[in-house]
């Protein structure tokens, strides 16, 4: 006589499914991300491949579980219930065809939560969606398979569900910790050298800021406002008129804001914005002359192609370069990661235009079918940091890696600075972006920032007021919640992270300015962001 299974031989069937389901999926993910690596050339061993594999199942897995474990346990007592209803038939094709269901439906309820547009890299195409959900529905069948095993293939008259939702619940709270390490040596006394001065508060999400020559300041906010300061934070003008239509969603509205070279003559401005919809989207490059109540003459002068889904890594920032070229910074997109090693487009590149939004005849890919001609260097992420260092002649710029893998690079012309091929980072789900830290013929960062500080603006100090600061870049951290002090020798060869600073505001820092006076200018990044002004306080010992 055939005995009814028990709690305990329940459990175990659902555990081993449940083990080869999160096995599969990460084994899967990882192999549509290095097979995307091969489609652009790279080559990967038989040896790296199972390395990254194991790697994997060791960082990812745990993530992927804990999302895995709530829909396949869901999924497998709906599967037993409804199998039961029809007299215990097509218990296998109920319990595969509701695994695949129920991941599908997790991995689009996270995503539509989640900062990222896409959490688990491998489902941002079809293909790799398929394959996700096919090793969650051969985990579905293993557990039907073992049950009816269990049974000796007799229905049972009932399923211990509670007891098995009791015993699983545990595996729901997997998480993977990351210790933080020091970055670099703080200076004990460095808090007690500045004052920090609010300037101006109830700002929605302040990106970027310029300084006019009467001291005025203009501020960007990400909703798609322009606002207009006093040299003492009052305001002016809240939003100025004109400002070309921003899609405004998650990272993506209104960005940087930059003078004119020739301002004093021309009046114009040159604001970089999310254009398009959440389906179709750009970063744009628009210039307008600036008049007492707003703006006038706009005129978009740029579009990154082709249009992309999606509200994250726009880039955005501004620079000029001493030929009155001007620079423009672009992301990937998030989702369109490769792309960044495509030059057909602009999808993670920096770019080089005339002040007209034309291409100069001397860029690097001018003449070339194969490549965009605005394209000044590629294999960017998310770069929201550019400053051109007069001194030493150079262009700095800082790109945003995923958990790990923030980047300070020297730009060159024709540059390929890596991403996605060779990075410091992982994915946010723990996965291996890449099985390499450098790769031939792409570029090492002077600096790399693991576990991220999530940079954002960036000012090379050149006051008065902070003579120890001379020459050094001022890197605001949006996790960090404070600016890094950055040294970077002579020769442009490396660069050390001397120090934290202003870390007792506990704020996102957006951006950093030097102000024509030398002080020190923060933008806060919050619904309710700030101006602060940081000048000098003399210490009476």
């Amino acid at each position: 006589m055939t005995q009814k299974p028990t709690w305990r031989t329940t459990l175990i069937s659902f555990l081993i499914a449940l083990l080869v389901g999160v096995l599969l999926g990460s084994v899967v993910q990882t192999q549509i991300n290095l097979a995307a690596l091969q489609s652009m050339g790279v080559d990967i061993s038989i040896m790296l491949r199972l390395e990254t594999t194991f790697n994997d199942i060791i960082t990812f897995a745990p993530i992927y579980a804990a999302l895995f474990s709530v829909s396949f346990l869901l999924s497998q007592i709906a599967a037993v219930l409804i199998s039961g209803w029809l007299g215990g038939r097509f218990q296998p094709l109920l319990s595969a065809g509701a695994a695949a269901v129920a991941l599908l439906v997790t991995v689009k309820i996270v995503d539509s939560f989640a900062p990222m547009p896409t959490l688990i890299a491998a489902t941002r195409e079809v293909p790799g969606l398929i394959a996700m959900l096919v090793s969650a529905a051969l985990a579905g069948w293993l557990y039907a398979l073992m049950r009816r095993r269990v049974l000796n293939a007799r229905r049972p008259r009932g399923f211990s569900g509670f007891a098995l939702v009791l015993s699983v619940s545990g595996l729901v709270t997997a998480q993977l910790g990351v210790t933080s390490s020091a970055q670099a040596q703080e200076d004990p006394s460095a808090s007690q050298s500045y004052l920090i001065e609010n300037l101006a508060e109830d700002l929605e999400h302040p990106w970027s800021l310029a300084f006019l020559p009467d001291g005025s300041m203009l501020v960007t906010e990400r909703p798609g406002r322009l606002r207009l300061l006093s040299a003492e934070g009052d305001t002016l003008v809240a939003s100025l008129s004109g400002v070309p239509e921003v899609y405004a969603s998650g990272q993506s509205g209104l960005f940087d804001v930059l003078l004119s070279a020739q301002f004093e003559d021309d009046q114009q401005v040159y604001l970089s914005y999310a254009c398009g919809s959440e389906a179709a989207n750009h970063t744009c490059l628009a210039v307008a002359t600036l008049a007492d109540t707003g703006l006038d003459n706009v005129e978009e002068i740029f579009r990154v192609q082709p249009a992309k889904q999606g509200d994250a890594h726009f880039g955005g920032r501004l620079a000029w370069l001493p030929d009155d070229t001007l620079i423009l910074t672009l992301g990937d997109g998030f989702d369109y990661r490769e792309q960044a090693q495509n030059l057909h487009n602009h999808i993670g590149t920096i770019v080089r235009l005339n002040r007209d939004g034309s291409v100069p005849e001397d860029n690097p890919f001018v003449g070339r079918d194969d490549a965009r001609p605005e394209i000044y260097s590629y294999g960017h992420r998310n770069p929201q940091g550019l400053v051109f260092d007069e001194a030493n002649q150079r262009l700095i710029a800082h790109e945003h890696g995923p958990r790990g893998g923030d980047e300070i690079n020297i730009i060159e012309a024709g540059a390929n600075y890596g991403w996605p091929i060779a990075t410091g980072g992982l994915d946010y789900t723990g996965a291996r972006v890449t099985p390499f830290n450098e790769y031939p013929g792409t570029v090492l960062p002077l600096i790399e920032w693991t576990p991220s500080i999530a940079p954002s603006g960036m000012a090379i100090y050149e006051g008065e007021l902070f003579p120890e600061w001379q020459g050094d870049l001022l890197v605001g951290a949006l996790v960090d919640k404070e600016v890094r002090r950055v040294r970077l020798s002579a020769d442009g060869s490396s660069a050390e992270d001397v120090e934290g600073l202003f870390g007792e505001l506990d704020e996102r820092i957006r951006d950093v300015r030097i102000g024509p006076e030398g002080a020190v200018y923060l933008l806060t990044d919050s619904l309710e962001g700030r101006v602060l002004r940081v000048t000098r306080q003399e210490i009476n010992n």
